[in-house]
């Protein structure tokens, strides 16, 4: 057994021995990492190398030129077929060369096509004189790039890329290199050196090129749109001082020469007079954009075939409402007034059309109105993406929901404030109402109760950039700092007509490449709120246009079911407008519309000039709209319409006894309509007490009553009076609770009726209470004495008959001391009525309103009286007396 152990012992120890160390193993797999992995690569190196393009001296020389097609598929541009000029390299002044390869390539003569140096001190450069000052790409790789390869940042590209340029540079000279470079690159708005020295600055010798334009030439291919210097002026200069820093680091130039070139502005070196647009030029910007962003692709120069969402019909209207024709409908104040307008498909958010300014013709690459005017406030646009919009999406307001207008509206840590476009203020009001009438302390007030924080959020949800990624008060009208292009704008609304969906404006649908290979382009379709909030801004958004009271009524088109806003701005202690909007929509067609001058602070738009943004909006959705079936917005079940009871707050149901002038429907979210019925115009209390007496001293009735009267619903009495069971007549409305009736008949009883009226609604009235008196009759009581005197007076009377002039039917008092003849008497005393001696006149069924005679024709009958008290004359003949209240 010993001998066995100490045998395995001895074995272990063996074992232990020939273990090989941990980091020699792992060296060892490393080592086998690597080779495989470096094999791996070089084959897929190899293989990438093997399919590479292969040098084409005529695609070397003919640019590839680039296809835009319409919505309906049919080309529209083709950007590579612009009048090119070809220049030789002896043509090329030293100044221009040194200025291009101290920017482009500074090693160009001396490497191989690839500089290796260049591709590590780019990534210094960069970090050391700021982004773009020199990029990794030599000039040759920039040729192979533009005539063999598409334009996608990938492994297999950029190592065919650095293949070929290793070829080209063995194959070429470096000055045919150079020249072929600088007769295919693209400068903004031509192709080729040659023709962007002419275009630009009207020189057609290249050797007459001042240092300045030497210098924005060289530095305009890297970003052409962006330093185009017709668009951009102080992008530009910046470009040209960083070329004239980098020509002083690498000793072309002095640095006396580098500042003095400075001083130069880029206007001063433009011509005035250049060639003229291409059509759909403002158009065509939105799509160079697009590429450009979302492939790092460059449409004049990398050979693409583009499928966009162009309507040739709508963007030549467009065009031809920005143009000066005759026929044009829209009248513009002078030739410096500008637009800009944008329209989109509303469900889809498919750029339709973009109107980029007026007089373009000759402003080929100029600015455009509609996409880059990015610091035009859009005032009161804005309303319902940063106010009403976050207010229902967060809160669940209804449109009814209640604002108080009690005046201007002072920002909290300022000293200023917040006032009415008018300067005027009613109270309490619905946000229907307010965003109708454009009022500015409602909204102001809405953004403050719900925060900007679910404000900023909502509409960033839109589309929506605040400046220093700062939401402020003065978002809610508009009126910060944050500014918008049409493109934005109708980004924002489209949401609103596609039931919550937000979809980000685009011009491209797809990119093929010339390989064949191609790229899907149109964006994501994303919910940016509740389909009830869409809707109920789009219906408050109706009342802008429909409401006669409010501001977009211009912009109406007869027939289309449409919702939109209308915008200005201003400036403190100034006239006029810098900029007026409007922004609206159906469910197939979003437009925004802005209007105004190119130097917003020193040329303002008079009040009657800023209509003309709604006549745009205006005349083409009408064009556009032709021959197409446009629904109404659909009300989604999350929305319900109540009729509420006008003045409400909060919101309550009418009752029945609710005026129809003051019932209004509304919408609410579901589940938030109001429960509560308004009690405001119940049935208001009868009266009661009522009593009714005869005073034998005055032969009056009179009459009383008790009543509680409520300051908030404040009534009138209204009295009516009858006899022997006659109809009763009106004789009075009083705000008193007691009245006396006068010149009774004897011997007749008397119905009375008080009913109480609502002074705040004619129709709302109380149960009648009635009482019944009776008039007893006449106790005569006469003495000799007064009979005899009686007969002696009508001795008297019957023998001076004659002489009076009193006539009629007994209705009119006679004139002198005598009888006339007829029913009436001719005394002069004003208390007779002579109803005495006929006291059943005006009894006649046929007649019961009259005194005995049809009204004239063409007259009225009397009017039954109306009053708080006093004397009243009573138009019942059964009751022709004098009522005192």
């Amino acid at each position: 057994m010993a001998e066995k152990s100490q045998s395995r012992s001895a074995r272990r120890k063996q074992l232990k021995k020939k273990k090989k160390p941990v980091w020699k193993r792992f060296f060892k797999i490393l080592f086998i990492f690597v080779l495989l992995i470096g094999l791996g690569i070089g084959g897929l190196f190899t293989y990438y190398i093997a399919t590479a393009p292969k040098l084409d001296a005529e695609s070397l020389s003919v640019p590839a030129s680039t296809k835009l097609l319409d919505i309906n598929g049919e080309e529209f541009a083709n950007l590579g077929e612009e009048k090119r000029t070809k220049i030789d390299y002896e043509d090329l002044p030293d100044l221009l060369i040194d200025a291009v390869t101290a920017t482009e390539d500074v090693r160009f003569f001396d490497h191989i096509g690839i500089d290796f140096r260049r591709i590590g001190g780019a990534i210094l450069a960069n970090i050391t004189s700021g982004f773009g000052s020199e990029g990794a790409s030599t000039i040759t790789q920039q040729v192979i790039k533009g005539s063999f390869l598409t334009p996608e940042k990938t492994l297999k590209r950029k190592v065919q890329e650095q293949w070929l340029a290793l070829r080209l540079d063995s194959q070429y000279s470096k000055e045919e290199i150079l020249e072929m470079y600088l007769n295919r690159i693209y400068y903004g708005n031509v192709y080729g050196v040659a023709e962007a020295a002419d275009y630009y600055f009207g020189k057609e010798d290249l050797d007459k090129l001042t240092l300045p334009e030497a210098a924005v030439l060289a530095g305009l291919p890297q970003r052409p749109s962006a330093y185009d210097p017709t668009r951009n002026p102080e992008l530009t200069k910046e470009r040209m001082n960083t070329v004239l820093s980098l020509m002083v680091q690498h000793g072309k130039i002095t640095q006396a020469e580098a500042d003095e070139a400075s001083e130069v502005s880029i206007e001063s070196l433009l011509v005035e007079n250049r060639p003229e647009s291409t059509p759909y030029e403002a158009f065509i910007q939105q799509v160079q954009d697009e590429v450009r962003e979302k492939l790092d692709a460059d449409i004049y120069s990398d050979g693409l075939e583009v499928h966009t969402t162009l309507d040739p019909g709508a963007q030549e209207h467009v065009e031809f409402l920005l143009s000066e024709d005759d026929n044009n409908p829209i009248k513009y104040p002078n030739d410096e007034f500008q637009a800009g307008l944008t329209v989109l498909d509303t469900t889809s958010g498919a750029i339709r059309a973009i109107g980029g300014g007026r007089n373009l013709d000759n402003t080929k690459g100029g600015w455009n109105f509609a996409i880059d005017n990015k610091n035009r406030q859009p005032g009161s646009t804005f309303k319902p993406i940063t106010a009403y919009g976050p207010a229902i999406e967060n809160a669940q307001w209804s449109t009814y929901h209640q604002i108080n207008d009690d005046g201007p509206y002072a920002i909290a840590g300022t000293d200023k404030y917040i006032d009415n476009w008018n300067s005027q203020h009613t109270g309490w009001m619905s946000i229907r109402t307010a965003i109708a009438r454009s009022l500015n302390v409602p909204a102001a007030k809405t953004l403050e109760e719900i925060g900007t924080g679910k404000a900023k959020e909502f509409a960033e949800g839109l589309g929506i950039d605040f400046a220093d990624d700062t939401m402020v008060i003065g978002d809610a009208i508009g009126g910060s700092g944050t500014g918008v292009t049409t493109l934005q704008l109708a980004g924002a609304y489209s949401a609103f007509g596609n039931k919550g969906i937000y979809n980000e404006p685009y011009a491209v649908t797809e990119v093929v490449y010339s390989d064949g290979r191609s790229i899907d382009l149109k964006p994501e379709s994303k919910p940016a709120m509740h389909e009830y909030t869409a809707y109920m801004i789009t219906d408050m958004l109706k009342s802008v246009v429909d409401d006669p009271s409010g501001t977009g009524t211009a912009a109406k088109v007869a027939g289309l079911p449409m919702a939109g806003k209308t915008g200005t701005t201003n400036i403190e202690g100034k006239e006029g407008s810098p900029d007026s909007w409007f922004s609206g929509y159906t469910t197939n067609y979003t437009i925004a519309v802005w209007t105004g001058y190119e130097k917003q602070k020193k040329t303002l738009i008079g009040r009657e000039e800023t209509v003309i943004a709604q006549h745009l909006f205006k005349e083409t959705m009408a064009h556009i709209s032709q021959g197409v079936d446009t629904p109404d917005f659909s009300k989604p079940d999350s929305v319900v319409e109540v009729q509420v009871e006008k003045g409400s707050n909060p919101a309550k149901l009418p009752s029945e006894y609710t005026p129809q002038s003051n019932i209004v429907t509304e919408l609410f979210v579901k589940g938030q309509e109001p429960k509560k019925t308004s009690e405001k115009y119940d049935q208001i209390d009868a009266v009661s007490g009522l009593s009714a007496s005869f005073n034998q001293e005055s032969q009056s009735i009179e009459v009383s009553w008790s009543y509680e009267q409520d300051s908030k619903r404040p009534v009138t009495f209204d009295v009516k009076a009858g006899s022997g069971g006659g109809s009763l007549k009106k004789i009075t409305s009083t705000k008193e609770t007691s009245l006396e009736i006068s010149n009774v008949d004897f011997g007749t009883a008397y119905t009375i009726e008080v009913t109480a009226v609502s002074d705040q609604n004619s129709s709302n009235t109380s149960e009648a209470s009635t009482v019944t008196v009776e008039v007893p009759d006449e106790v005569e009581e006469e003495t000799e004495e007064e009979q005899e005197d009686q007969n002696q007076e009508d001795e008297t009377n019957e023998d001076e008959g004659n002489n009076g002039n009193g006539n009629g039917n007994g209705n009119g008092n006679g004139n002198g001391n005598g009888n006339g003849n007829g029913n009436g008497n001719g005394n002069d005393d004003d208390e007779n009525t002579g109803d005495e001696e006929n006291p059943n006149e005006g009894d006649n069924p046929e007649n019961p309103e009259g005194d005995g005679e049809d009204p004239p024709a063409g007259e009225e009958p009397p009017t039954e009286p109306e009053g708080d008290g006093g004397t009243a004359t009573i138009s019942s003949p059964a009751l022709r007396k004098y009522f005192i209240a």
